[in-house]
């Protein structure tokens, strides 16, 4: 197999991403007729609140930056609540993110809404974030589309290694566990246990083996075409 590590990777890909299959570690709810939810579009830089299929309202959200990135899925409102005082202004939503703590949340840098300006959290203008805690109840799920690979996510492809956090990551565990590989938590953190199990998927594929996941792993693990 040609090498592709020593090439530059700027090419067009297409990334069979969560949102295209179900990542098992968000619990599996079956959507209801008219029940609130929030979508969050991060290539807009919008939070539409919705009812079923309807945009009941859309507010300008700010979001991750590159190296700190809001984490791409389907989520659920685990915890609400208010007057957490600093940069979280005066209501939060809390995600069940496995692997930090992220939240929507207002801020006391109004500037920064509409902008990659957080560490992962999605900053909502104070006004709006007291009208969506009003309008999204406990436990509402919460999808969250954008670029997996970051901004120019068409112009590079992300190395992944032990230590790195994120939804990549848990796409790999996910792939891993279902061949067999991988038995540890799916939990979006690239620790020991995933980075034995790429390993070996490395060994059985012809791979070099690294226990890093580049350009041939994604393709022999079906996330790039």
């Amino acid at each position: 197999m040609k090498k592709i590590r020593s090439k530059n990777p700027f090419i067009l890909l297409l990334l069979m991403i969560g949102l295209l299959f179900p990542l098992p570690i968000v619990d599996a709810k079956e959507d209801k007729p008219g029940e609130v939810w929030i979508r969050v579009d991060l290539w807009k830089h919008k939070l539409y609140v919705m009812q079923g299929k309807q945009v009941k309202a859309q507010f300008p959200v700010g979001i991750g930056k590159e190296k700190t990135p809001t984490p791409i899925g389907k989520w659920f409102i685990v915890d609400k609540g208010k007057n957490w005082g600093g940069g979280f202004g005066p209501c939060w939503l809390g995600l069940n993110v496995p692997w930090g703590r992220f939240g929507i949340h207002g801020t006391n840098k109004p500037y920064s809404v509409g902008e990659h300006s957080s560490h992962g959290c999605l900053r909502i203008l104070n006004a709006n974030i007291k009208k969506i805690y009003k309008m999204v109840p406990l436990g509402s799920k919460v999808i969250i589309e954008g670029p997996l690979l970051g901004a120019n996510e068409t112009e590079k492809v992300s190395r992944s290694f032990r230590g790195q956090k994120g939804t990549l990551v848990l796409l790999i565990q996910n792939r891993l566990y279902h061949g067999g590989y991988y038995k540890g938590d799916l939990d979006g953190i690239f620790g020991r246990e995933l980075e034995k199990a790429v390993l070996q998927f490395q060994k059985d594929h012809g791979l070099e083996k690294d226990g890093q996941v580049y350009i041939e792993e994604y393709l022999a693990l079906g996330l790039l075409e």
